[in-house]
């Protein structure tokens, strides 16, 4: 890409907790047969190809399992490294996404096709359809692996969604982050959530 990068703090120097929305069927899969989590390759996928984690949200991760698999929804805690990110809550990224989105906009010149589009899918206030996210984030991934660059291990990014808290709000009801590995190495561990002890204090 054009654009001088500075590398040097793409290596996030911390673990997180990550969890993930699922059925219990697969809960049981990975923690009792040690079987891995597979990717999601869906076009719509707003942070490319990978394994999804809510970061730090287990509640979210919790909505979302029961919204989709009812009496089956449950959460999986995974200790994550996200070793070489692209975080786009970090400013540097912004030159990244731009370069990818102009190698696809000539990628699709060349080959007589539209560009994917962002939809609203069943909402009609959250871009839940993110086609040309997803695109431009695989576009960026083909470029590096082209030019014989570090491959990311995983992405990052906050994801506005819901209602605004109170009237007229910035702030909206769901955001939260978001992780995105495609490096399934960084994923150090998987555990069992537990309730919160009210007999003691949180650390």
């Amino acid at each position: 890409m054009g654009t001088v990068t500075n590398t040097m703090y793409a290596k996030l120097p911390n673990l997180v907790l990550g969890f993930h929305g699922c059925k219990l069927g697969t809960y049981e899969n990975v923690l009792y047969k040690h079987q891995n989590l597979k990717k999601s390759d869906n076009t719509y996928d707003w942070l490319g190809n990978g394994i999804y984690f809510w970061e730090n949200s287990y509640q979210r991760a919790y909505e979302w399992a029961v919204s989709k698999y009812k009496d089956e929804g449950t959460v999986l805690g995974a200790v994550i490294d996200l070793g070489y990110c692209l975080n786009l809550t970090d400013y540097n990224s912004t030159d990244i996404l731009k370069q990818g989105y102009e190698m696809l906009k000539v990628k699709c010149e060349v080959l007589g096709v539209s560009l994917p589009e962002n939809k609203y899918g069943r909402s009609k206030t959250d871009l839940l359809l993110r086609d040309l996210d997803c695109a431009v984030i695989q576009q960026i991934h083909e470029y590096n692996r082209e030019m014989n660059k570090m491959p990311f291990d995983s992405i990052r990014g906050v994801f506005t969604e819901g209602k605004a808290i109170y009237p007229k709000a910035g702030f909206v009801e769901k955001t939260h982050i978001q992780l995105c590995i495609i490096n399934p190495n960084c994923i150090k561990g998987y555990f069992a959530p537990l309730s919160y002890n009210v007999e003691y204090n949180m650390p």
